[in-house]
């Protein structure tokens, strides 16, 4: 348990560092960029919301307000909380041009169930509960907590709509994340030293193979500024969407969809080959359903009802 709480810290201390000097332009970079993906995902957790027809919503984990500022014309009451300071006055700063009283915007850990509780004066159990852009920094231990939080936030039949990276997205890249697939979920060298005998140099020699039919180079790994780590220095996990929706179903959700999101119609690094293209066509097959979703989507959403 003491392992655990603190590989926690340690993972915590590591994104609030990350984030810190980001929540003045988070939103700026990744939701209102040109340069960005569209932020499809936006409209994904609105429809999601207005068919629970929730009067009472809970961000956790809200960053600058990336999505409850697009939620403010559900007519539901919006509440959020965030890890890191910085994003936490941001967050209310954004909030309070939308009347949202600063004390409905509070800072906590997604592992920690007390704070997944409203202020004074707030409800006691939400209408529903979303986490976007959480789950890839939280360490694999906690992952049932935190969906156990997540369903303990919201009354019987509500709404909990969790965001996750897709792992299997990496079977579709050609890049490092495939490398890392391949060995660390797929192949997993260490099982197949502890059978190889005479044939250990020979097996690696195989490896190194497999090895060179991916670009290991790319993408480039995403640094920090002002000296705190980047995305790629902090922990940030993919998950794979048929395990992680058995879990969720485990957990006490019924009605459980998954939904993909930000389409590739190529491999990531053929992006710069055909621009204009790449955009047009990934964005034309923007459909949560779509079963190439599993591999050609590089996020998905999972949505269920708490039993």
């Amino acid at each position: 348990m003491t392992k655990r709480r603190d590989e926690a810290s340690a993972a915590e201390a590591a994104v609030r560092s990350c984030y810190s000097t980001w929540a003045g332009s988070y939103f700026a970079d990744y939701y209102a960029s040109q340069a960005a993906y569209p932020p499809v995902h936006q409209k994904l957790i609105a429809d999601l919301v207005a068919a629970a027809d929730a009067r009472t919503l809970l961000d956790a984990g809200c960053g600058p307000a990336s999505m409850l500022r697009s939620l403010t014309g559900t007519g539901a009451d919006l509440f959020g909380f965030d890890l890191t300071q910085e994003m936490v006055i941001e967050a209310r700063r954004v909030m309070a041009e939308h009347g949202v009283a600063p004390e409905r915007i509070w800072q906590g850990s997604v592992a920690d169930p007390a704070a997944f509780r409203a202020p004074q004066g707030g409800p006691a159990v939400f209408d529903a509960a979303i986490c976007v852009g959480v789950l890839p920094h939280v360490p694999e231990a906690l992952d049932d907590t935190v969906i156990a939080n997540l369903r303990n936030a919201v009354r019987p039949g509500g709404l909990v709509a969790i965001e996750a990276r897709n792992q299997l997205f990496a079977l579709f890249t050609l890049n490092r994340y495939s490398h890392e697939f391949f060995l660390g979920a797929l192949v997993r060298p260490e099982c197949l030293h502890d059978g190889a005998g005479a044939e250990s140099d020979a097996l690696d020699a195989a490896l190194a193979m497999m090895s060179e039919r991916f670009r290991t180079d790319l993408p480039p790994r995403r640094k920090g500024r002002a000296g705190e780590p980047g995305y790629d220095e902090v922990l940030s996990r993919t998950h794979n969407p048929l395990v992680l929706k058995e879990r969720f179903a485990g957990a006490g959700f019924s009605d459980v969809q998954l939904l993909f999101y930000h389409y590739h119609c190529l491999p990531p690094m053929l992006e710069a080959a055909v621009p204009q293209l790449f955009r047009r066509q990934s964005l034309a097959m923007e459909n949560p359903t779509d079963w190439r979703g599993h591999f050609m989507a590089s996020a998905f959403i999972l949505a269920g009802r708490r039993n």
